[in-house]
């Protein structure tokens, strides 16, 4: 009798699959020019911020005699901040807080006007809607500085002139806010909860309130910190309104003192270039500080869109 002995299993081993090699399926290529043009980009916005973070260690002296880009011999970062926050009996603190009054409250502001009419025009249907969305529109086009002199003119008559009322109202308009928000309104906010709210009794001062608006709240947000950024920077729209030295904000206020160094006017120091320098490093940190900490929102409202219900 003859016994058959059985052949083992073959084992099959699986096979890497291979790597995409063809032009525009490998997700994994490199563009060299690319990545050229984004080290480019990055230099473009990093080497102004290494050379104001150098040159805020530096004397007025050390700023014309030495390299920019690197410190010098003797580095006096904490002497210059000193002397910022004290020069002319601590003016700038004074400044610092102007300029977050305005920068604040105009960027709250603005972004509640614009997620309120954008929310109007995206879900309510009235009579001129499109005419007047247009209007909105061309508004966005019209450049802020052609608007700086009959600003003037009309809160000069209004008695506001030289007050925080002239910077703060004119920058609750926001055209573009708007647009924004009416955009995401029409995407974020679906009908059908509206629907059910308004079923159930709730009023649309309450939708909007306590639904829509967190429902657009990385639009909010995105408003809100372009809004800060410009009112923050804003120079032109407090030069022409103010005149009283304590209602400056940090953009003026620095102006004023380079202008002080250059001139040799009253008060003027040896160092004052090198405090303006360093002011302006010290204004960009609570902007630098708002976007790390609102930036969180935006990363929620990218992520909200790509999941499909």
């Amino acid at each position: 009798m003859t016994t058959t002995i059985p052949a083992p299993p073959v084992t099959r081993t699986a096979k890497k699959p291979a790597r995409l090699t063809h032009r525009g399926k490998n997700p994994a290529r490199r563009s060299t020019p690319l990545t050229i043009a984004m080290l480019a980009a990055l230099a473009y916005f990093l080497l102004p911020l290494c050379w104001l973070l150098i040159a805020s260690t530096k004397s007025t002296q050390d700023l014309f005699n030495s390299f920019g880009l690197w410190f010098s011999d003797a580095p006096q970062l904490l002497t210059n901040i000193k002397e910022t926050f004290t020069q002319d009996d601590g003016v700038f603190v004074r400044w610092l807080f102007n300029t977050a009054l305005y920068a604040g409250v105009s960027a709250v502001g603005a972004a509640l006007l614009a997620a309120a009419a954008g929310y109007g025009f995206a879900k309510f249907r009235f009579r001129g809607d499109g005419a007047a969305f247009n209007l909105v529109l061309g508004a966005v086009m019209v450049p802020t500085t052609a608007l700086a002199i009959p600003t003037y003119l009309l809160f000069a008559q209004a008695g506001l002139a030289n007050t925080p009322w002239a910077i703060i109202l004119p920058s609750l308009v926001n055209p573009f806010g708007l647009y924004l928000m009416r955009v995401y309104a029409a995407d974020s906010v679906p009908d059908s909860i509206l629907e059910a709210a308004r079923i159930d009794g709730a009023g649309e001062a309450r939708i909007f309130f306590r639904i829509a608006l967190r429902l657009m709240a990385p639009g909010v947000v995105t408003v809100l910190l372009f809004t800060l950024v410009a009112t923050w920077n804003n120079y032109f729209l407090p030069l022409i309104m103010l005149n009283d030295p304590d209602l400056y904000p940090i953009t003026v206020g620095l102006a004023s003192w380079a202008a002080q160094a250059q001139n040799g006017g009253a008060g003027a120091s040896s160092d004052m270039l090198a405090l303006v320098v360093t002011g302006s490093l010290i204004s960009i940190v609570p902007l630098v500080v708002a976007f790390l900490m609102l930036q969180r929102y935006w990363q929620s409202g990218l992520a909200a869109g790509g999941v499909k219900q």
